[in-house]
């Protein structure tokens, strides 16, 4: 499925409205890559009725302000930032959006995963999930379970 949405993604690049702007100045800092984050940063569990840890994601932490777009930084059980998380409604992506310079929480990011969801508590309406991960293809199994 993510592959089909690469098109889509590619073709929707032109201008982030303000809501993304201000989401993406929220998450380059090096006081982000131990859990919790520091202050606007709330646990995702505290705002919505969410698990601690969600299996395959991890311990999820967002800054209210920027919902439902994020970024929501990603935590392994070790208290580890593993990827900064957006999601991005559907109904959001016009040809004036603009998915360039996505910000990585102040960490190298290795590899990027793009999917659909067709919504959950906290964002309920169809979205997509752009995982920005810090950590290897083979470490991901860390926030597996």
């Amino acid at each position: 499925m993510k592959t089909l949405l690469l098109p889509l993604i590619a073709a929707a690049a032109f201008a982030f409205g303000p809501t993304y702007a201000y989401a993406a100045n929220h998450a380059s800092s090096q006081a982000t890559l131990k859990a919790p984050p520091a202050a606007p940063y709330k646990a995702v569990s505290s705002l919505v009725k969410l698990p601690d840890f969600i299996p395959g994601m991890g311990q999820l932490f967002v800054d209210p302000a920027s919902l439902p777009a994020g970024p929501f930084l990603a935590y392994d059980h070790d208290g580890k930032l593993v990827s900064t998380i957006y999601m991005i409604p559907l109904a959001d992506m016009t040809p004036n959006m603009n998915l360039n310079d996505l910000k990585a929480s102040g960490s190298k990011v290795d590899h990027t995963d793009i999917m659909y969801n067709a919504g959950h508590p906290g964002v309920p309406e169809p979205h997509v999930h752009i995982v920005l991960w810090h950590v290897s293809a083979a470490d991901e199994a860390r926030v597996a379970k």
